[in-house]
């Protein structure tokens, strides 16, 4: 357990896309001894994500599209198969994820539900990630999604069965950790 956290200094390396800082810092261990340590911080923002369920149909509403980090680290095509997600502006989370609903996917969902939140990648990347999830049907369908142009966003519907979903995640084809959270939430309680 660490207390008396210090920050010594704070670096801005990067102010390009998003914020990447360096900082110094000391904390007294537990035994009392006071360590100084220098790590880097990427600060995009906080975000949401969700994901639409059909409990009718068994169904879920996906996106795909393609992600460069992931292009760099040995995914052949970049593309990435995801639940809707986005940055919060200047509105909290639900607001948020109603926007990207429908930017995204074409859906204006009526009722979300907050399930939790979590650090995606704690040791690097200041992000906390609220998920949501949402009953959607065919009349809540408004436009044919896709994401917004001044974003230059090309994302691809996808709406296939909830099975057919969680054997992506078991073959490797669904390997975004907060599809697959949201994935085995619905499964966890019997939701689909």
């Amino acid at each position: 357990m660490f207390k008396d956290v210090n920050i010594l200094k704070t670096e801005v390396l990067s102010d390009n896309w998003y914020t990447l800082r360096k900082i110094t810092f000391e904390y007294k261990k537990k035994n009392g001894e006071v360590i100084t340590q220098t790590r880097e911080a990427y600060d995009r923002g906080n975000g949401a994500t969700i994901l639409l369920y059909n409990q009718e149909k068994k169904t879920v509403i996906l996106t795909r599209q393609f992600r460069l980090p992931t292009y760099t680290n040995g995914n052949q095509s970049g593309m990435m198969i995801e639940a809707c997600a986005g940055l919060l502006d200047k509105d909290n989370a639900e607001d948020c994820i109603r926007r990207e609903t429908e930017e995204e996917t074409g859906y204006v969902v009526k009722d979300v539900k907050k399930i939790f939140e979590a650090y995606m990648s704690p040791g690097s990347v200041t992000e906390i990630l609220y998920f949501f999830i949402a009953a959607y049907s065919k009349d809540m369908k408004v436009s044919e999604g896709g994401g917004v142009d001044h974003e230059e966003e090309n994302i691809e519907v996808l709406e296939m069965l909830f099975d057919d979903a969680l054997e992506m995640v078991n073959n490797g084809e669904i390997k975004d950790a907060k599809t697959i959270m949201l994935l085995q939430y619905l499964r966890l309680q019997g939701i689909l």
